[in-house]
């Protein structure tokens, strides 16, 4: 009796959690439909009415045109929603008594988002769900290439003025908190610059640019460059540095000084 039990127990649990999982997938389904914008073009049907098949354009107003009930505004509402409306103007007008109307998406020009700068894949990509966030957008445009900046710029229209937004991405990823995570809307665009870079030259391995990291020491911007050369030595070592004013300062920094963005590291030959 005791091991029926458990049993029932068990059953009762996993049939609880399936019931739990069922709702949270269609409560996430349902706000993830699609909301139609300018540019989108979509093929209307109603059930059992074959001539009224249309292939139409939502206009810049948010408008489209539909047999027998005319201009339809449909910007900004989710595919159902658009349903409902034409088939209520249709049972409304007596053109046909129980209306089902489906509407789907052809070509999604509306509710793009631009993606620039340093990403694997820039372009313009279209909104294909009402809940898509930054991070959503970075991981279909490719993700952030290997010279791309830790931080990400968001610029677009909230409540009919321009917002800008900086998010540090390992900050918000790392940190836990993902209300820095913005939800997306038409129009905006992303940006991601060209991350920081340092030089260095003289006698090192390898003379060049490299990626500026965050917090990096002069000890590890070295080894980076593969370290001094056997004429090399790291006494008497000096960075230039520009300033805000574009003079530019010279200065003998401490290995466990902090790098900074474009400067310049000088290694010198060993005079022993």
């Amino acid at each position: 009796m005791k091991r029926i039990s458990m049993f029932r127990t068990s059953l009762l649990r996993f049939l609880a959690c399936l019931a739990l999982a069922i709702g949270l997938s269609q409560a996430g389904a349902a706000t993830e439909e699609y909301v139609l914008g300018a540019g989108d073009i979509v093929r209307i049907t109603v059930f059992q009415n074959p001539d009224l098949t249309t292939e139409t354009r939502v206009a810049e107003t948010g408008a489209l045109s539909f047999p027998l009930i005319g201009s339809v505004n449909v910007g900004g509402l989710t595919l159902s929603a658009a349903e409902n409306a034409i088939a209520s103007r249709l049972r409304d007008g007596g053109f046909v008594l129980q209306p089902q109307v489906s509407v789907l998406p052809i070509q999604v020009r509306g509710n793009q988002v631009a993606v620039l700068g340093q990403v694997n894949r820039p372009g313009r990509y279209p909104l294909e769900t009402t809940n898509l966030r930054l991070t959503d957008m970075l991981a279909i445009a490719g993700g952030i290439s290997p010279n791309g900046a830790d931080t990400v710029v968001l610029i677009g229209m909230r409540n009919g003025r321009q917002e800008r937004h900086e998010i540090d991405l390992p900050g918000l990823l790392l940190g836990g908190d993902l209300g820095g995570d913005l939800p997306l809307a038409g129009g905006d665009l992303i940006y991601v610059q060209r991350a920081p870079v340092y030089y260095i030259y003289g006698e090192v391995q390898r003379p060049g640019a490299f990626r500026l990291e965050r917090s990096m020491s002069v000890m590890q911007g070295l080894a980076t460059g593969g370290g001094t050369t056997l004429r090399g030595t790291t006494r008497g070592l000096r960075i230039h540095r520009r300033q805000a004013d574009g003079s530019v300062e010279v200065f003998q920094p401490g290995l466990d000084d902090l790098l900074r963005a474009d400067d310049v590291i000088f290694v010198r030959e060993s005079l022993f």
